[in-house]
């Protein structure tokens, strides 16, 4: 009879487990590719510890001290041609005068494409196009902090799963895209 109690026990449980909201959760993600996985686990790992979903979906690089704002634009228009990638656009957002030390004094965004690859990604899914251009936007804050971010493209890449799976070609067009958006960024605000 015990047997018979532990094994209905049991079974709801894994009922229960199983129709739950982190049980389908759980079903789904162990389905993933291992890339998938890691791209979600790193991303909840972010939100977790800082509770910022927006954090969690972005890179960022603190610009250098001796690099004046002009001095970010210029490089990342010149460094965008080295990787296949066009400037198509600059936007200032805002200028705040008398900022407090931790509110974001001035923002401006600059826009990069790769046409070709842009079109690729559209025919794969027109729901890539949320993401286009792809940006970079400047932020200083009321204390001189400043920052470069941008989108980490890691989900956008490897967030799907064999349903709507990226063709190879398309895989390293992307990927391309991806350290571009990373370099640029990144040697912009160290001064490169």
């Amino acid at each position: 009879m015990k047997k018979i109690i532990v094994a209905i026990i049991l079974g709801v449980g894994i009922y229960m487990a199983m129709n739950s909201t982190m049980g389908k959760m759980g079903m789904a993600f162990m389905s993933f590719k291992p890339e998938t996985q890691k791209a979600y686990a790193d991303m909840m790992a972010i939100i977790a510890k800082t509770g910022d979903p927006a954090q969690a979906m972005m890179k960022e690089w603190k610009v250098a001290d001796d690099v004046t704002e002009e001095d970010v634009f210029d490089a990342m228009k010149e460094y965008a041609g080295e990787y296949n990638m066009r400037y198509v656009g600059e936007k200032n957002m805002y200028r705040i005068k008398d900022p407090k030390p931790n509110q974001v004094a001035h923002a401006r965004i600059g826009e990069f494409c790769s046409l070709s690859i842009a079109k690729k990604m559209l025919d794969h899914s027109r729901y890539y196009g949320g993401f286009m251009p792809c940006r970079v936007i400047y932020v200083e804050y009321g204390n001189g902090d400043r920052y470069l971010i941008s989108m980490d493209m890691t989900l956008a890449i490897y967030g799907g799963t064999d349903a709507k799976a990226i063709n190879p070609e398309l895989l390293e067009d992307m990927l391309a895209v991806k350290e571009a958006m990373e370099e640029i960024p990144r040697m912009a605000a160290s001064g490169e």
